[in-house]
């Protein structure tokens, strides 16, 4: 039913009323908020891959993943990497193995699809080295013939261009395990080929520019140096790494509480000798267990959690919404949340030595690697909340400040991890190796200081320079966390607005023009994932409840909120409500890596619109 223009405001408000009780439903009795964090098959597929080379893989689990991965494949045979997405060759690749691993035969029709998918896009050769590497796992491939990186490598100084703390923190805490596992170069060969994924056809070619052929060459040296290594150098360089990897895993068993490094370094320490009953091999086994959904729908790993994350925009939106703040429901979350703060120093600290600990994590459990994001969010939640007895927000608040890079952005984990030297190495041809800043981690920041009055400071003066001239030319802003210029857009306005720029700023008036020229027809907005690629997807997709959101809370700070944009966005959000008063959302709206990797995050389809609702009708 459509909603008339003078029913807006009733509907929108009994809209709200149902998302109100709908989020405060989903809360833990601990306090905390977690929806699902949904990727694709390659996390799974790994884990049955993890299992078999660690001799543990059960049956009826595999055959349990196998219902999910077969309830994922495409008409046309292959596996996407988002709802929606096109095939991926990699991606196809892996559950194509992961489904014959659990006993599909290859004679079957789904798995004849896949694997005439994978020849007709250049066969297993041209898949990335990640899935190369799994395969050599299981004696599908050649360990000789994937780039290597040697565990001399952490033996590099801090300040090496080719120093592991010159990669972001996940691709760092990835990449010390492999140095371990091309080292040792394990396998536990599984009983079936994979002749029907060949075509002939090599890995594809060097990068033409002159970097990329260097690294090329230095990967062959690697590899030469590795038949032959130095003995001493080379065993002293892995009781390093291996000292490195056990130091950082986490009190749930996790490393980072992310999956690619986590299963790598089980595989190196199992590899360098650690028995399944060994302490650190068992916590991190059981961690996985915890990680694991198994419904209907089939069994599935989470590549990560974010209850942080989460909890912290349930309170912001539950506010927004209304919600005293003296509700048991805000208590309660923000108890959990003061609880999350972490009081050690992590890898962080390698840059900023002087830097007092202090922020918060995504996650359950992660001790080395507090975010700004997260704390940026997890500081406005507090403080807005009047929350505050340990003094973990003011503790948070320095610490976030304390990590702004040198242009005056932010990013995520770490200060001025901005080269572009090791983005060249030939074992990099998949995801994000790098975390410089972002502009919604900077608008995070900003609007958190502006809440405490600081936006008259050096450190946001540095921070909103920095946003104002990331602005691109048609007035989005890219977003690295979320999809994409949407996210951007809708998380830098309320920054902006907050640092006292009004509506006739150009930068605001910029953005405000460029959100209403991408609304869908029917009042929503939505991008479609393609734009990390395709600039031409930017702003353009089918439309999504949080991205939806993410515009109307961007409107509503540019002053809009009761404008015909607004009220259109509006009135999508109230027509697509379920009875319950969530929104169904099968597209993914996060982002991991861009280009690569991305998130649907079950929470968000529930916290945002109450979020933007609260913010636009509660004026």
């Amino acid at each position: 039913m459509t909603v008339t223009a003078d029913r807006a405001i009733d509907a929108g408000q009994a809209a709200l009323s149902r998302a109100t009780r709908h989020l405060l439903s989903l809360q833990q009795p601990e306090g905390w908020w977690k929806g699902e964090l949904e990727t694709n098959v390659t996390i799974d597929s790994e884990d049955l891959f993890l299992r078999h080379y660690l001799g543990i893989l059960d049956a009826a689990a595999a055959a349990r993943t196998a219902t999910w991965i077969r309830s994922r494949q495409r008409p046309d045979g292959s596996w996407a990497t988002y709802f929606g997405g096109p095939g991926d060759l990699s991606t196809t690749v892996e559950a194509w193995t992961a489904l014959r691993l659990a006993g599909d035969p290859q004679d079957a029709a789904h798995m004849r699809r896949a694997a005439a998918f994978v020849r007709e896009s250049g066969g297993v050769g041209r898949s990335r080295v990640f899935t190369r590497m799994w395969l050599s796992l299981l004696g599908l491939w050649s360990w000789p013939e994937v780039p290597t990186l040697p565990p001399e490598q952490i033996l590099l100084p801090v300040r090496s261009p080719l120093s592991i703390y010159a990669f972001g923190c996940w691709a760092r805490q990835t990449i010390v395990a492999l140095t371990v596992v091309t080292a040792l170069q394990p396998s536990q060969p599984v009983p079936f080929g994979i002749e029907e994924l060949r075509t002939g056809l090599p890995p594809l070619g060097p990068p033409k520019d002159l970097w990329g052929r260097a690294f090329v060459a230095l990967d062959r040296v690697a590899h030469a140096y590795g038949r032959r290594p130095v003995g001493p150098l080379r065993r002293h360089a892995l009781r390093v790494a291996e000292r490195w990897i056990v130091d950082r895993q986490e009190r749930d068993g996790s490393w980072g509480g992310i999956q690619p490094p986590w299963v790598w370094s089980l595989i190196g320490l199992h590899a360098l000798g650690y028995a399944l009953d060994h302490p650190v091999i068992a916590r991190g086994l059981a961690g996985l267990d915890t990680f694991m959904l198994d419904d209907d729908l089939g069994r599935r790993l989470e590549a990560c959690q974010s209850p942080v994350w989460d909890t912290a925009l349930a309170v912001i939106a539950l506010l927004d919404a209304g919600v005293d703040r003296a509700d048991s429901a805000i208590v309660r979350a923000c108890e959990w949340l003061v609880a999350q703060e972490v009081s050690t120093r992590g890898d962080w600290a390698v840059r900023r030595p002087e830097l007092a600990p202090g922020g918060f994590a995504f996650e359950f459990a992660n001790e080395n690697y507090p975010d700004v994001d997260d704390t940026a969010v997890v500081v406005l939640a507090l403080r807005r909340a009047g929350y505050d007895p340990t003094g973990a927000a003011t503790r948070g608040l320095e610490w976030m400040l304390g990590m702004q890079s040198r242009s005056g952005g932010f990013g995520a984990f770490d200060v001025d991890n901005v080269s572009e030297l090791v983005k060249k190495l030939a074992f990099c041809d998949f995801g994000a190796v790098t975390d410089p800043p972002s502009s919604d981690v900077t608008a995070h920041v900003l609007e958190t200081l502006a809440f405490e009055g600081r936006h008259g400071s050096a450190a946001a003066g540095r921070a909103l320079d920095w946003l104002l001239r990331e602005q691109e030319r048609d007035g989005s802003w890219f977003g690295r966390w979320g999809a994409n210029y949407v996210y951007g857009t809708g998380s830098v306005l309320p920054a902006l607005t907050a640092c006292g720029l009004g509506g006739e700023h150009p930068a605001v008036a910029a953005g405000l023009h460029w959100l209403r020229s991408v609304q869908n027809p029917e009042g929503g907005f939505g991008e479609d994932l393609r734009s990390y690629r395709d600039r031409s997807w930017s702003g353009r997709g089918a439309s999504t409840a949080s991205q939806t959101a993410w515009a109307l809370v961007g409107l509503h700070a540019a002053g809009e909120g009761h404008g015909e944009a607004a009220r259109r966005a509006v009135e999508w959000l109230v027509e697509t409500q379920r009875g319950d008063g969530g929104w169904d959302e099968p597209y993914y709206t996060g982002t991991g890596f861009p280009g690569d990797f991305y998130l649907n995050y079950h929470l968000y389809r529930d916290v945002f619109p109450v979020m933007a609702l609260g913010r636009v009708l509660g004026e």
